[in-house]
């Protein structure tokens, strides 16, 4: 994975951050995940 890659990724995937907890609790709750699980479903840790 080349650099230009990686920071592509790690832009997507704090603009994913950014939107979801822009969610309420019950539009996160119809998604399967709570406000505190964000971080981990994105980043897959």
């Amino acid at each position: 994975m080349n650099f230009r890659t990686k920071i592509n990724e790690f832009v997507a995937q704090r603009r994913a951050v950014r939107e979801l907890n822009r969610l309420s609790d019950h539009e996160l709750a119809d998604i399967g995940i709570s406000r505190s699980q964000i971080r981990s479903a994105v980043y897959g840790r």
